[in-house]
C-alpha cells in the first residue's frame, strides 16, 4: 500500500486526510491498517513518531456504527497527555462523519465533569487505566458493547504499574471483540498482557534504524551542570529545546535558573493542575516558551512538531526511559541532537543502560554568548471555545479586520471547548490584548487573559 487510495476507503475520508496533509501511509500505517480493517487482533511495534495514531484510528472510525447509543472502542493510554493527544487526532479524522463523540478519561480533572459528558453518550472512550477502572466501579461507563480495545503505549503503562487494573478493565469487555497492543519497546512481561487481551494476534514489527540515524546523540561529562547545560544550548542554538529532569523539585529549580539567565521558560511536572498542563505545552509548541522542563511524565504522549534538541540533565533510570526522551526529537523523518549531561553519577548509570554510547569534553564545545531562547510570540487565553461555536477563522477576523492586527504577527489558534489561544507577536500584542478586551467575537463579549 504505497497510497491511502489504494484502500477501499470513503471518497469523504480520502478527502479529509488530504485536508489534514497525510498523502501516503508511513510504514506502520501500511502494514497495519489492512489488518486492522481486516479485524485481526494485532501486536505493533513502532517507534515514537511513527505516524501509529492514525494507524489506529482510522479503521476504528470507519466501522464505527452510528445507531449504537453506547461507547464502541475503548482506548487506553499511560498519560493524560497521550489521552488528549489521541482524542485530538480521533476528532480530525472523524469530522467527515456526523456526531462522532470522543470522550477523554483521566485524572487530575474533575469526575463530575466527566460524568456529565458520559450522560451524553459517547461512541470512542478514551482514558488512563486508573480513571477508567474508578469509573467502572461507579457504573458511570458502560463497556458492554465494546467492539474495540485499543492499549497505546503497552510498554510505558507496564511500567507504571498499570498491568492489574488493565486486566481487570478487560475482563469486564465482551469476549467477542478486536483487540490491538501498539508498543515502542517489547519487554519480556508483556505476554502478561498480550496472553490474556488477545487471540491469536498478528505482529508487526518496523525497524528502527531510521530513528538511529535521524538522531544525533552525545555525551558529556560535567562537574557544574547549570553551567554546561547553559553551554549546551548556545552552542547548538535551537528553536525548541525539551530538558528532563526525574524530580519535580529539579524541574522548578532548573526553570528558575533558565529564566534568571533570560530564557522563557514552561514547567511540566505532575504538580501541575491538568490546564496548567495544557496550557505550558500549548505556550511550548507555539513558540512563546520555547524550552520545556519536564519530568518523564512528558516522555511519552508529547508529540510537538519542531523539538531539534532534547538534554538529558538527569541520566534517565532505564533504556525505555532514554529512548523515550530523545524520540521526542526526530519525530517524521526531520533529524533532531539529544544531548545527556552526567557527572561521575549519571556516566556509571548511563553506562549500564546506554554503553555504545561515547562520552566526549564539553570544552569542545563554543558557546555563542548572546544566544537566548526568547518566544517571538506570547499567548491569548480567549474565554470562549468550541461550546460558545467560537472558530479559529472568528478570532483571526476579529484581530485583522476589527483590530488590525496583520496576518503575519498572528501566530497558532488553538479551540478547546471552553477556551481558546492565540500567540501573537510580542510587538502588537499590547493591541491585540486590549483590542480583544474591548472589543466582541462573534458578537460576544469575552474575557481574555495575557499569559505569562
Amino acid at each position: 500500500m504505497t497510497t491511502f487510495q489504494a484502500l477501499p476507503l470513503p471518497q469523504e475520508l480520502l478527502e479529509n486526510l488530504h485536508s489534514l496533509g497525510y498523502e501516503k501511509p508511513t510504514p506502520i500505517q501500511a502494514q497495519t491498517i489492512p489488518l486492522l480493517q481486516a479485524n485481526k487482533d494485532l501486536i505493533a511495534q513502532a517507534k515514537t513518531g511513527s505516524g501509529k495514531t492514525l494507524a489506529f484510528l482510522l479503521p476504528l472510525i470507519l466501522k464505527l456504527d452510528a445507531q449504537e447509543h453506547f461507547p464502541q472502542a475503548l482506548i487506553i493510554a499511560p498519560t493524560r497527555e497521550l489521552c488528549e493527544q489521541i482524542a485530538g487526532e480521533a476528532n480530525k479524522l472523524a469530522r467527515y462523519k456526523k456526531d462522532v463523540k470522543v470522550i477523554t478519561l483521566y485524572g487530575g480533572t474533575s469526575l463530575r465533569t466527566q460524568v456529565a459528558s458520559l450522560e451524553k453518550g459517547a461512541d470512542i472512550l478514551i482514558g488512563t487505566p486508573g480513571r477508567l477502572l474508578d469509573h467502572f466501579s461507579r457504573e458511570t461507563i458502560h463497556l458492554g458493547q465494546i467492539k474495540t480495545l485499543i492499549l497505546d503505549e503497552a510498554d510505558r503503562m507496564l511500567d507504571m504499574g498499570f498491568a492489574d487494573d488493565i486486566l481487570k478493565l478487560v475482563s469486564n469487555l465482551p469476549k467477542e471483540r478486536q483487540s490491538i497492543l501498539f508498543s515502542a519497546t517489547y519487554p519480556e512481561n508483556i505476554d502478561k498482557l498480550t496472553k490474556v487481551i488477545l487471540k491469536n494476534p498478528t505482529e508487526v514489527k518496523i525497524a528502527s534504524k531510521e530513528k538511529e540515524v535521524a538522531i544525533e546523540e552525545f555525551v558529556y561529562k560535567v562537574e557544574e551542570k547549570d553551567k554546561a547545560l547553559l553551554t549546551t544550548i548556545k552552542h547548538f542554538q535551537p528553536n525548541l529545546a525539551l530538558i528532563f529532569c526525574n524530580t519535580k523539585v529539579k524541574t522548578a529549580e532548573v526553570s528558575d535558573m533558565l529564566h534568571d539567565k533570560g530564557f522563557d521558560v514552561a514547567t511540566l511536572n505532575g504538580d501541575l493542575e491538568q490546564y496548567e498542563r495544557q496550557e505550558m505545552l500549548l505556550q511550548f509548541a507555539n513558540g512563546s516558551l520555547p524550552v520545556l522542563v519536564a519530568t518523564d511524565l512528558a516522555a511519552r504522549g508529547l508529540d510537538i512538531e519542531g523539538i531539534d534538541l532534547v538534554i538529558n540533565y538527569d541520566v534517565p533510570m532505564k533504556t525505555e526511559d532514554y529512548t523515550h526522551r530523545i524520540g521526542r526529537t526526530g519525530r517524521a523523518d526531520k533529524s533532531g541532537l539529544a544531548v545527556t549531561l552526567c557527572d561521575a553519577y549519571g556516566l556509571r548509570k548511563l553506562g549500564e543502560i546506554k554503553p555504545e554510547l561515547n562520552t566526549q569534553n564539553i570544552a569542545s564545545l563554543t558557546p555563542n554568548k548572546n544566544f537566548y531562547m526568547q518566544g517571538e510570540v506570547a499567548t491569548l487565553r480567549i474565554d470562549g471555545g468550541k461550546k460558545k461555536k467560537v472558530r479559529a477563522g472568528d478570532i483571526l477576523g476579529t484581530l485583522c479586520k476589527d483590530i488590525g492586527i496583520e496576518n503575519k504577527d498572528i501566530g497558532k489558534i488553538n479551540v478547546y471547548q471552553k477556551n481558546a489561544y492565540v500567540a501573537i507577536k510580542k510587538t502588537v500584542i499590547k493591541k491585540a490584548f486590549n483590542g480583544l478586551k474591548n472589543g466582541k467575537i462573534k458578537g460576544k463579549n469575552l474575557r481574555v487573559w495575557w499569559l505569562d
